[in-house]
Protein backbone atom coordinates (compact mmCIF):
# COMPACT_ATOMS: atom_id res chain seq x y z
CA UNK A 1 0.00 0.00 0.00
CA UNK A 2 1.12 3.38 -1.21
CA UNK A 3 1.59 6.06 1.46
CA UNK A 4 -0.59 9.49 0.37
CA UNK A 5 0.35 12.59 0.82
CA UNK A 6 -0.68 16.15 0.74
CA UNK A 7 0.72 19.98 0.02
CA UNK A 8 0.90 20.68 4.11
CA UNK A 9 1.66 24.58 3.64
CA UNK A 10 -1.28 24.58 1.49
CA UNK A 11 -3.46 23.17 4.31
CA UNK A 12 -2.62 24.90 6.72
CA UNK A 13 -2.96 28.10 4.58
CA UNK A 14 -6.68 26.59 3.95
CA UNK A 15 -7.38 26.03 7.88
CA UNK A 16 -6.43 29.60 8.45
CA UNK A 17 -8.61 30.88 5.65
CA UNK A 18 -11.31 28.83 7.56
CA UNK A 19 -10.06 29.65 10.94
CA UNK A 20 -10.71 34.16 9.85
CA UNK A 21 -13.58 33.41 8.52
CA UNK A 22 -14.95 31.45 11.18
CA UNK A 23 -13.91 34.41 13.49
CA UNK A 24 -14.48 37.36 11.83
CA UNK A 25 -18.72 36.00 11.35
CA UNK A 26 -18.78 34.52 14.62
CA UNK A 27 -17.86 38.00 15.97
CA UNK A 28 -20.40 39.40 14.22
CA UNK A 29 -23.16 37.38 15.05
CA UNK A 30 -22.53 37.39 18.55
CA UNK A 31 -22.40 41.37 18.77
CA UNK A 32 -25.57 41.59 16.67
CA UNK A 33 -27.01 38.93 18.90
CA UNK A 34 -25.82 40.67 22.13
CA UNK A 35 -27.48 44.30 20.49
CA UNK A 36 -30.81 42.55 20.22
CA UNK A 37 -30.77 40.97 23.61
CA UNK A 38 -30.12 44.36 24.80
CA UNK A 39 -32.35 45.94 23.45
CA UNK A 40 -35.48 43.71 24.10
CA UNK A 41 -34.45 43.54 27.70
CA UNK A 42 -33.40 39.88 27.85
CA UNK A 43 -29.65 40.48 28.55
CA UNK A 44 -28.03 40.45 32.10
CA UNK A 45 -25.08 42.35 31.65
CA UNK A 46 -23.81 41.97 35.24
CA UNK A 47 -23.49 38.42 34.34
CA UNK A 48 -21.16 36.40 31.60
CA UNK A 49 -22.22 35.04 28.85
CA UNK A 50 -21.03 31.48 28.07
CA UNK A 51 -19.67 30.76 24.70
CA UNK A 52 -19.31 27.34 23.05
CA UNK A 53 -17.81 26.48 19.71
CA UNK A 54 -17.19 23.18 17.98
CA UNK A 55 -15.09 22.41 15.50
CA UNK A 56 -16.40 19.14 13.13
CA UNK A 57 -14.16 17.96 10.59
CA UNK A 58 -16.25 14.18 9.87
CA UNK A 59 -13.87 13.07 7.22
CA UNK A 60 -11.11 12.99 9.82
CA UNK A 61 -13.17 12.04 12.88
CA UNK A 62 -12.34 14.87 14.84
CA UNK A 63 -14.94 16.99 17.14
CA UNK A 64 -13.19 19.67 19.08
CA UNK A 65 -15.38 21.73 21.56
CA UNK A 66 -13.70 25.39 23.24
CA UNK A 67 -16.14 26.89 25.95
CA UNK A 68 -15.04 30.29 27.64
CA UNK A 69 -17.11 33.02 29.70
CA UNK A 70 -17.58 36.39 28.03
CA UNK A 71 -17.55 39.28 30.22
CA UNK A 72 -19.78 41.88 29.53
CA UNK A 73 -18.92 44.47 32.24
Amino acid sequence: MSEQSFDEEKFTGEIRKFLKKVGITSQIEMENAARAALAAGTLDTSQPLQAVMVLEVPALGLRHKVEHQLALE
